[in-house]
């Protein structure tokens, strides 16, 4: 389910946000192999903060948790006991992509910082944040995207401007349903 932060919504936009929802058909099942794979991050330079529990890469850093990417100027991992909890990248900006279930392609991402809540599957992106599928586009200032639930909740925030959708006519959405009113 989609969220959209706008203080001027109206029918013309909820019907656009359903034939964006419609046409992202399997945008919260990315492969559930990737939660269960290792994650491995590079870096050109490391710190460890122990009484942090943080750990600080510098340098065109990347993550990969089997299809899942991310890549950045910095990025710093949170962990707490043996457990990585979060990841924040930064950079300029920061990227992320994973592939989709059976073959559906990727979900592509940017934005000038990506964290990455691991336990919960949750990215979010703020700053410029940008979310494409199959050619479908969203933009805004920040996006939430709960890979398990298949929620995204996307916002102008306080920018003068506003929440952004491209539908490639090559992916049509669904049919609507009729408007009873």
């Amino acid at each position: 389910m989609f969220y959209l932060n706008s203080s001027k919504r109206n029918r013309y936009t909820n019907a656009a946000l359903v034939a964006f929802i419609l046409s992202w058909p399997n945008i919260s099942f990315a492969l559930a192999t990737d939660a269960d794979q290792p994650i491995h991050i590079e870096g050109d330079n490391a710190e460890i903060d122990q009484s942090r529990e943080t750990i600080t890469y510098t340098g065109s850093v990347e993550i990969v948790q089997g299809t899942l990417r991310v890549h950045g100027d910095k990025m710093v991992v949170k962990v707490k006991g043996e457990q990585v909890v979060r990841i924040t990248t930064v950079g300029s900006p920061a990227h992320y992509e994973q592939q989709l279930e059976e073959d559906e392609g990727q979900v592509k991402a940017h934005a000038n910082s990506i964290i990455y809540h691991t336990a919960e599957e949750r990215i979010y992106l703020n700053g410029e944040a940008m979310l494409t599928q199959h050619g479908n586009k969203l933009l805004g200032e920040s996006i939430r995207y709960d890979m398990v639930n298949g929620k995204v909740d996307a916002s102008a925030g306080n920018s003068s401007g506003r929440v952004r959708m491209t539908l490639d006519p090559k992916n049509p959405p669904a049919k609507l349903p009729a408007d009873p009113n």
